[in-house]
């Protein structure tokens, strides 16, 4: 079973709400059950919500490398190759960060 709080949107796994909300300190009453079908959404998206977490990790990982890249300026050449890593990594950190923003309005996150 899941439940939700109710205060601040905190999902707990198991049998029953917890004593205490994890996260805001809200007492039990505060918790709802969610619904089976809602319950399911959030089990299965975990693993791609968590997919597109990594992804924005190795984007900041991958603009780390092209912001060292481009101040060593080794030649004209590496530079323009760091300067799209930076368009593309950001662009792709963007991207994750929206479909992550699209999960949360879907109820696929929890």
């Amino acid at each position: 079973m899941k439940w939700r709080c109710q205060v601040c949107g905190y999902t707990h796994d198991g049998d029953q709400a917890p004593e205490r909300c994890p996260k805001c300190g809200a007492p039990r009453d505060k918790f709802v059950q969610i619904d089976v079908d809602a319950a399911n959404l959030i089990e299965r998206s975990r693993m791609g919500n968590g997919l597109l977490c990594r992804l924005i990790s190795a984007s900041e990982e991958l603009l780390g490398l092209a912001e060292a890249g481009i101040r060593d300026n080794l030649d004209p050449t590496c530079v323009q190759l760091y300067k799209q890593l930076t368009a593309r990594a950001t662009e792709l950190r963007q991207a994750a960060k929206a479909e992550i923003a699209a999960h949360m309005s879907k109820g696929k996150w929890g």
